[in-house]
């Protein structure tokens, strides 16, 4: 098991950057890794969430799932 620190820059101006921090820590979860985000800079209104409830990434689940799976899973999350 590693654990692994995803850092993200990417605000609700770019959905499908902006999932794909919590996207990655979905998949690393599920391989038995023990994730951690950091949300910086334009990220960082991500933690709102009526913002997060409105991006939806392309190609991946909607925001709001994945930030609820990284709720259900104890993922830490840092602003």
């Amino acid at each position: 098991m590693a654990r692994l620190l995803i850092i993200s820059t990417h605000g609700s101006e770019d959905p499908t950057r902006a999932g794909l921090a919590f996207f990655t820590a979905k998949g690393a979860v599920e391989a038995g890794h023990k994730p951690e985000i950091v949300l910086a800079g334009d990220a960082s209104v991500l933690a709102r969430k009526v913002v997060a409830d409105s991006v939806l990434p392309v190609g991946i689940p909607p925001l709001r799932e994945l930030i609820q799976f990284a709720l259900d899973n104890k993922v830490p999350v840092y602003t």
